[in-house]
Formats: structure tokens, sequence, C-alpha cells
């Protein structure tokens, strides 16, 4: 199973949370970032629709395949404060 981090952190004069190596936008508060770092990692976990779905990978091949709808990462949050 995926596991999804979201770390908050200091960003661009306030605060964010960032997974790998993405930021969010960045909030006035640490308290702001982490509740919205807490919606998108319980977005991530609510399941949807099984799906065919394609996408290009890094070398430009394309791909079909279906998305389960129930096949979602656990998340985890992580303050580096």
């Amino acid at each position: 199973m995926t596991k999804v981090v979201y770390t908050i952190v200091e960003h661009d004069g306030g605060w964010a949370y960032k997974v790998g190596d993405v930021f969010s936008e960045p909030f006035a508060t640490h308290d702001k970032a982490a509740a919205a770092a807490r919606r998108a990692a319980a977005e991530q976990r609510v399941p949807g629709r099984t799906e065919v779905i394609q996408y290009e990978d890094e070398h430009g091949k394309w791909h079909e395949e279906t998305a389960r709808g129930n096949d979602r990462p656990t998340t985890n949050i992580v303050d580096k404060t």
C-alpha cells in the first residue's frame, strides 16, 4: 500500500505542508498549514469510483490501466517544527 507523508514546514515567509518535494500554498500560521495538511490527508483516504485511466510516463509512452476506487494510500502528518 502506498503511504503519503505530509510534512509541516516553514516556507516562503510563512508555513506550508509538503509531499515529497512539492509545497502547498503558503499559510500565515503554523496552525493553518497543519489544518490544511489534515484536510488534504483525509481527502487522500476517501474512496472513489473504479475507472480506466490513461497516463504518459517519463519516457513519453502512454499507458492505460484500471484504477480501483478503493485503492487508497495511508497518510501521515509530520511536524518538523
